[in-house]
């Protein structure tokens, strides 16, 4: 954990702030924003705490327009009120009054960063993979972590990091389709000043943020075959090339993948480099889709209600015995996530003593029937099949096509959480199509979600 402090703040804060953070974090201090992005593009941070009376809407916007996605946290006196507004309103995530509280600076390291993600199983189908992940955890070997989209993959990296000889060293996600192509290798290896339009000073990539630690390449079958050459080659001599750069850096770093689909399919169709997948393919991770681990996930729908119920401040209740049979009996096609999210919303509904099917719905507010057992039977669905069918052709009937393909698009990202290459699977239409989409979208001024938001904000991938 690595934490920057803008500013010429009471110094007890900089004590505070190595009290409340564990495992051997970092605190860097810097002057001013000039100084605060100088260091940021050369060393990288996981969270940013700047003095409230500083500019911070000229921070968020310069992070912004630099692609630096360290979130930012202000500090002031308690007293100044209007001050703690402004920052909030200009991109803060949070407002630390000082002096500081330790516990204070804890919970919003916590909260804000997200480095404690709950690793939670049970069934044996995960005992077997994560006594492969604690075997190989401590070497330095690259491993590959594949399953269905919303299984756990990036909590599972994230567990091998923790239990490495890594594990105080920086641990650096960076999401291959998420970011366009002719971004994604700026962001992977850094660029130097004027190297292409935008590239306003020399800026460190992932490759030299994480060195020492580890480096996860979350969906890196969506990387552009060209892109993987390079990848290939920093792989194999631990050496990188700035874009824009005449001189090669030399990295130090472990680094895992992640993937939902079947990269040796890929490697036939010609989208993924064989040597690559050589390369990576050291261990095998699979995880199991959760409804091939069904002793997870009572384990982990009672995980879920303690967590929301403390993060919104309500009792924590059990399921009942009828909430536990559905839960159980649902197929949860979306995995994890689909259940994290369900029994988040569960957590909002429930009113009584327990948790009860009631308050087990959909996101539209739909009570939750297991696959096969759709209330009323066969015909019963049969008919409800053809009602659905009438009913969404009758609010058809009005509206352009492009208003249709609108909803469609921008509903499935929904349904993903953000996710844009499971929407561009469902939807049948390439990434790049999906995000000039998008692009046409934002610019009418349409909000469009983020990877990994939706409805509920959800820490699986």
């Amino acid at each position: 954990m690595r934490l920057l402090i803008i500013g010429r703040l009471n110094g007890e804060l900089v004590t505070a702030s190595k009290m409340a953070m564990s495992r051997g974090a970092a605190v860097t201090q810097a002057d001013g924003i000039e100084q605060g992005l100088t260091v940021l593009r050369a060393k990288g941070a996981d969270l940013v705490m700047v003095d409230v009376s500083l500019p911070i809407r000229t921070l968020v916007a310069a992070l912004a327009e630099e692609r630096i996605r360290t979130p930012v946290v202000a500090c002031g006196t308690g007293s100044d009120a209007r001050a703690a507004v402004a920052a909030i309103q200009a991109g803060a995530k949070e407002y630390i009054p000082l002096p500081p509280d330790p516990e204070l600076i804890a919970a919003v390291l916590e909260a804000v960063a997200a480095d404690a993600r709950a690793f939670v199983w049970r069934d044996p189908a995960m005992e077997r993979v994560v006594k492969l992940a604690e075997q190989v955890a401590r070497s330095d070997a690259s491993v590959l972590i594949s399953g269905e989209s919303g299984t756990g993959k990036e909590v599972l990296a994230r567990y091998v990091h923790a239990r490495s000889g890594r594990a105080r060293k920086p641990f650096v996600s960076v999401n291959c389709a998420a970011i366009p192509d002719a971004l994604l290798e700026s962001e992977l290896f850094g660029h130097e000043k004027g190297a292409f339009t935008g590239a306003v000073a020399r800026r460190i990539g992932k490759f030299e943020e994480a060195s020492g630690g580890t480096l996860l390449l979350d969906e890196i079958s969506e990387m552009d075959v060209r892109l993987q050459a390079k990848l290939l080659r920093a792989l194999q001599e631990r050496v990188i090339d700035r874009v824009g750069g005449d001189k090669p850096v030399r990295v130090d770093l472990r680094v895992l993948a992640t993937s939902n689909r079947n990269l040796a399919e890929e490697v036939r169709k010609g989208t993924f480099r064989e040597d690559l997948l050589y390369r990576l393919n050291v261990v095998h991770l699979r995880l199991p889709a959760l409804r091939e681990r069904p002793a997870d996930i009572l384990e982990l729908a009672e995980h879920f209600a303690r967590q929301y119920a403390a993060v919104n401040g309500v009792p924590a209740r059990p399921l009942s015995a009828e909430a536990r049979r559905l839960v159980v009996a649902n197929p949860w096609r979306g995995n994890v996530r689909e259940l994290e999210n369900t029994l988040h919303r569960a957590v909002l509904l429930a009113s009584g003593p327990e948790i009860g099917p009631e308050a087990i719905r959909t996101p539209e507010g739909e009570a939750l029937a297991p696959e096969g057992e759709a209330l009323g039977g066969a015909a019963g669905a049969a008919a409800r099949a053809v009602q659905n069918a009438e009913a969404v052709t009758r609010s058809l009937v009005g509206r352009t096509v492009a208003e249709v393909e609108r909803d469609l698009i921008l509903d499935t990202l929904d349904h993903c959480l953000g996710n844009r290459t499971h929407a561009a699977r469902i939807l049948g239409i390439s990434i790049r199509t999906l995000r000039n989409k998008l692009n046409e979208y934002m610019q009418a001024g349409i909000t469009v979600p983020e990877p990994g938001q939706a409805r509920v904000i959800a820490a699986y991938g």
